[in-house]
């Protein structure tokens, strides 16, 4: 019987190496099939820079660039605040000089016929605002209305035929999506820069007194103030507002007041002269891990009410003291402050459906909303060019009247604040009640502004007035005079 020889080693080695290179050829992609590869690669990365550019140039032009100056005066020097230097070196001396400020900021042109969206904060005590739009032209604004308890102002300038950008709907945002920032931080007009949803319904910042900010890792900086977060459609999905920074510069968190919240306010100065905000009649607190077992709860989410005031729209809803509300007109109660802000956010006489736990049962009902009184908004004619400028009102309430003693009925506008620098200073004061001006009735803010954005700067100004109860008609001279 024939038997093999065994097999030469280098002949087996060679032959193992064989095998490894044709089945690394054949699993190897082919050069022709490598370069399409690439070049699809190249496409989807050229459509993808195209897209964003077409947002960019869609948006930027509704984007402005805002610059305020205001005077302010520096708090005195206390070396010079006695007898002794009074004496020696006369009583001016050492008293702090006016100086002027400069402040940039950015805004979004929200109509086309110049009214402005920005920040309370970037127009605040402006004496004198000059926009900057997109072909670099340069016009004077004025402030049309503030509502500083969400940092929003919106500002009017003389022009027509602006472009705008679409409202986006902020409701419908999700955590992920990418967003862009456009604004003019440090000065630099018609940055862009992208980032993400990083959150949503963020509250309790302390940055205002109602929150439900959109979270945001986009670069935001100084000078970003008031522009616009803008979605991949090109809509307007915020408005930049601040920064969460340890250096006050860019940190990748950044908070956007959401475009829901931005039209409700903006449609209630415009259209009625003052912000309306929704009020339940309840109080409420946080729930903590002992109360959520003492209350059958699976969890910490939720507004727990501690009381509910009589008569008010929860009670005549239905509601009662230890409830827990988790979810309002549609979206979830993630805490207290959360709630806070839905409730006033909603407009004065809709109905909105309640969940609720109740005794360990889920329950739904609908509670009509109605309106917080006494929290109006002060509507600041602050850059009407004439003598009541800086002069800054709201709508006469009730609660007004009530707190100073008046039984009387009367329809008109309290005067809220005077700025230092304003030609009624010394003449108009803080409380006082606009019921006329230049013999022409004023029943509400919408009222004064139409009245006062009439007037000459050359004008004497016949006001009527009620101060302490008693009614004068008084003059506040024409400015410059």
């Amino acid at each position: 019987m024939k038997t093999s020889k065994p097999l030469n080693k280098k002949a087996v080695f060679l032959t193992t190496i064989l095998i490894f290179c044709v089945a690394l050829f054949a699993t190897a992609p082919h050069p022709c099939e490598a370069a399409a590869a690439e070049q699809q690669s190249a496409e989807i990365l050229a459509k993808l820079g195209d897209a964003m550019a077409n947002i960019a140039e869609k948006a930027k032009p509704a984007v402005v660039n805002i610059s305020t100056t205001k005077t302010v005066k520096p708090p005195a020097n206390p070396f010079f605040d006695d007898l002794f230097s009074r004496r020696f070196f006369g009583e001016g001396a050492g008293a702090p000089q006016k100086r002027k400020v400069m402040n940039l900021g950015s805004g979004i042109i929200a109509s086309s016929d110049g009214y402005i969206l920005t920040n309370n904060h970037v127009i605040e005590g402006a004496e004198d605002i000059v926009v900057r739009l997109h072909d670099n032209r340069e016009v004077k604004g004025r402030v049309a209305g503030i509502d500083s308890k969400t940092d929003i102002a919106v500002i009017k300038i003389n022009e027509t035929n602006l472009p705008t950008m679409e409202w986006g709907d902020s409701e419908k945002l999700r955590v992920g999506e990418i967003v862009f920032a456009i604004g003019n931080p440090f000065g630099l007009s018609s940055t862009i820069t992208m980032g993400i949803v990083s959150a949503l319904g963020r509250s309790g910042m302390g940055i205002t007194d109602y929150e439900d900010f959109i979270q945001t890792d986009a670069a935001i900086n100084p000078g970003n103030s008031g522009g616009a977060l803008v979605s991949i459609k090109g809509e307007l999905i915020g408005l930049n507002t601040a920064i969460l920074s340890r250096s006050g510069g860019y940190q990748g968190i950044g908070f956007a007041i959401p475009a829901n919240m931005l039209k409700n306010i903006m449609d209630g100065i415009l259209n009625q002269g003052k912000v309306s905000r929704g009020w339940l009649g309840v109080q409420i607190q946080p729930l903590t891990a002992e109360l959520s077992k003492q209350f059958n709860l699976k969890d910490e989410n939720g507004a727990l009410l501690v009381d509910v005031v009589e008569g008010g729209p929860a009670d005549k809803a239905g509601l009662k003291r230890g409830d827990v509300i988790t979810e309002y007109d549609g979206r979830k109660i993630e805490n207290p402050s959360l709630f806070k802000n839905m409730v006033a956010s909603t407009r004065p006489g809709k109905t909105v459906r309640v969940r609720l736990v109740r005794d360990g049962s889920t329950l739904t009902t609908t509670v009509v909303v109605g309106e917080l009184q006494g929290e109006q908004e002060a509507v600041a004619v602050q850059q009407a060019d004439n003598s009541l400028k800086g002069v800054g009102v709201q709508d006469l309430t009730e609660e007004h009247l009530k707190k100073m003693n008046i039984t009387k009925k009367l329809k008109g506008v309290v005067v809220t604040e005077i700025e230092p620098q304003s030609p009624a200073q010394g003449i108009l004061a803080a409380g006082d009640i606009i019921l006329e001006i230049n013999r022409r009735l004023v029943t509400g803010s919408k009222d004064y502004q139409s009245v006062v954005s009439g007037i000459d700067k050359t004008q004497n100004i016949l006001v009527l007035i009620v101060r302490g109860g008693v009614s004068q008609y008084i003059t506040v001279p024409a400015a410059g005079k």
